[in-house]
C-alpha cells in the first residue's frame, strides 16, 4: 500500500497522468515481492528498515524540488516620480564682482616744501575740508608779504599816471605800463595767497583715510607721483559686476523667443553674496552697464550701487551679484536627481509614458536652480519624471509608480 502513494506522490510532482506513471503497480510489487522473498533473515530486515527511511528521505527531496518549480510571477520594478508641472518663476542669474569705493581720492601736495606735521589719524574717518598734512608755510608767507607790499606803491603810480594822460602830461605808453605793472602786482598777489593756502593740505571728500607715506619732516614736491595718503568714501560702495557677452546673446534669444518676461519685475533690484556665501542684508540697484567689451574677457560690465551704513563692505572684496534676467510664467524645474548624463554628454530623464513603461527623453537644462534643474526644452506638463529606482529599469519595462522615499517616512 506504502508503494502505491509513494507512486502517486512522485506523478503528481512531476506532473504526470496516471497513464504514464514513472514506475508502474505490477512492477513495484514484483520488485517489493523479490526483496521481501531475498531478505527473510534478520539481516535482510535490518535493510528493509534502511531502504524505508531512505525513501522517506528521498521523498521529501523530491517534495521540496516540487516546491520550487511552483514559482510566482515576478513584480514590476518599483519607482518614484515627480510630477510636471509649469510655474512662474524669477529667473536670476549669478555673478562674480567686485566692489569698489564711491569716492577716491589719492592726497597729493600742489607745492615743494617741508611737512611740519601729521594731523590725522591712520584709518580714521575724516570730512571734508579737513586739514590732513601742514607744510611750512615761512617761505610762502614771505612771498605773500613781499606781494602785498608792493601792491599799494604800483596802485598810486597807476592812478597818477591816468590824471596826467587827461592832461596830456604823461604819453598813452606810460600809463599802458604803470598799468600792467599793478595788474602783474596783483596776480603776484593772488599766486602767493594761493600758494600760502596750499601749504594746508586738506580732505576734498568725507571717508575713510588709509596710511600716510610720509612722516613729520619729509620733502615733498608739488604733484609728486607717491600720493600721501588716499580717502575713500566707502557709503555707498560700487560693485563692479563683468558679465560674458555668451550671457548677454543668450539673454537676449529668451526675450525675443518669449520665454522671459522683463515687463513686470523691476531688473535694477540686485542681491549681493559675501565671499563667507552669507547674504547682504540690503538690496543694491543697478545704475549702468558698460557697451564697451573687454577684448582680454570678452565681457562688459555692470555697475551697481549698494548702500554701506555699517561699513561691512570693503573696497576690493569678492562678492556674487544675484542680477534679475526676468520673469518665466512657465518654467520647469525637476529635481537634478532626476537628471542624468549619457556618454554624449547630453542630459536625458527617465519618464513613466501613458502605459507605466520607462522611457528616456533628452534635455536642454538652462541652469541649476538649488537642487532643481531649469528646464529648456524636452518636457511637458504632465510627464512624470522618475527620480527613484532608475538602476532597476530597463526602456520600455512596465514600472509600478511607488511614493518617494522621503515620503514614506
Amino acid at each position: 500500500m506504502g508503494g502505491e502513494y509513494f507512486i502517486k506522490f512522485l506523478n503528481g510532482c512531476l506532473g504526470r497522468r496516471p497513464s504514464a506513471v514513472f514506475v508502474r503497480k505490477k512492477e513495484y510489487q514484483m520488485s517489493f515481492l523479490r526483496v521481501k522473498t531475498s531478505c527473510s533473515n534478520s539481516l535482510c530486515s535490518g535493510f528493509n528498515s534502511i531502504g524505508l527511511y531512505l525513501c522517506f528521505f528521498f521523498l521529501a527531496l523530491m517534495a521540496a524540488g516540487c516546491a520550487q518549480k511552483e514559482k510566482t510571477e515576478p513584480e514590476d520594478p518599483k519607482v518614484a516620480v515627480f510630477n510636471v508641472r509649469p510655474q512662474k518663476f524669477v529667473v536670476t542669474t549669478e555673478l562674480p564682482g567686485r566692489t569698489a569705493a564711491f569716492l577716491i581720492d589719492e592726497i597729493r601736495p600742489q607745492i615743494n616744501g617741508l611737512i611740519l606735521k601729521r594731523l590725522f589719524t591712520e584709518g580714521s574717518e575724516v570730512k571734508a575740508g579737513q586739514v590732513l598734512y601742514q607744510i611750512d608755510p615761512a617761505p610762502y608767507q614771505a612771498a605773500y608779504d613781499k606781494a602785498q607790499a608792493n601792491l599799494p606803491a604800483l596802485q598810486l603810480r597807476a592812478d597818477r599816471y591816468k590824471e596826467a594822460l587827461l592832461d596830456k602830461a604823461v604819453s598813452q605808453q606810460e600809463f599802458d605800463d604803470a598799468d600792467a605793472a599793478l595788474k602783474q602786482a596783483e596776480a603776484e598777489l593772488d599766486t602767493a595767497r594761493i600758494n600760502l593756502n596750499y601749504t594746508k593740505i586738506v580732505s576734498p571728500i568725507s571717508g575713510r583715510i588709509g596710511t600716510s607715506t610720509v612722516t613729520d619732516g619729509d620733502i615733498v614736491t608739488a604733484y609728486q607721483s607717491m600720493a600721501l595718503a588716499t580717502v575713500q568714501q566707502l557709503d555707498p560702495i560700487y560693485v563692479d559686476i563683468p558679465q560674458a557677452t555668451t550671457e548677454l546673446l543668450r539673454l537676449r534669444r529668451s526675450l525675443e523667443k518669449g520665454r522671459l518676461n522683463q515687463d513686470r519685475v523691476d531688473l535694477t533690484k540686485v542681491k549681493l553674496i559675501l565671499a563667507d556665501g552669507t547674504s547682504y542684508s540690503l538690496e543694491g540697484k543697478l545704475q549702468f552697464q558698460d557697451i564697451t567689451v573687454d577684448p582680454t574677457t570678452s565681457s562688459v560690465i555692470l555697475r551697481v550701487i549698494f548702500p554701506n551704513p555699517e561699513g561691512i563692505l570693503l573696497p576690493g572684496m569678492f562678492v556674487r551679484a544675484v542680477v534679475i534676467e526676468g520673469v518665466n510664467d512657465q518654467a520647469i524645474l525637476v529635481p537634478q536627481q532626476g537628471v542624468f548624463r549619457n556618454p554624449k554628454g547630453e542630459a536625458y530623464a527617465w519618464i513613466v509614458d501613458s502605459e507605466n513603461k520607462a522611457q528616456q527623453k533628452i534635455l536642454t537644462l538652462d541652469r541649476a536652480v538649488g537642487d532643481k534643474w531649469l528646464v529648456s526644452s524636452g518636457l511637458n506638463s504632465g510627464d512624470r519624471v522618475i527620480i527613484e529606482g532608475v538602476q532597476n529599469i530597463k526602456i520600455g519595462e512596465t514600472v509600478k509608480i511607488v511614493p518617494p522615499a522621503a515620503e514614506s517616512k
